[in-house]
């Protein structure tokens, strides 16, 4: 693979995730301040849904920032956006969905292609 594509994968990588963790970070300073008020779209309990939600929004984000664990880490991410787009929001519009399944997408292109060269993975 060209130097191009290997640059692109971190550009994708960089970019899809540090945008994620704008939606991922308050959730994650809202359960350490012990604040566990979340929706609970698929019955696990709020404090369940708030903590995978984190994983997916957070945790796993700062992993694919590092190219660490990349193809595993983005799994919870996916998860979390299909949850998203198609139990939370899946009665709305179209318009709605439409940021969650941008960020599953995304996810789901760096799922199959892995981290690249410039990454923890390849060191």
């Amino acid at each position: 693979m060209t130097a191009t594509y290997h640059i692109g994968l971190f550009i994708l990588r960089v970019a899809f995730s540090g945008m994620m963790l704008t939606h991922g970070i308050p959730k994650l300073l809202k359960l350490i301040q012990g604040n566990l008020e979340f929706g609970d779209p698929i019955g696990l309990g709020s404090t369940v849904s708030l903590i995978l939600t984190v994983i997916g929004e957070a945790i796993c984000p700062m992993l694919i920032i590092l190219g660490f664990k990349t193809r595993l880490a983005a799994i919870p991410t996916i998860i979390t956006m299909a949850v998203a787009a198609f139990v939370v929001h899946g009665n709305d519009p179209f318009g709605r969905k439409e940021l969650a399944l941008v960020y599953f997408f995304a996810f789901l292109v760096i799922a199959l292609t892995g981290a690249g060269r410039y990454s923890v993975d390849r060191r």
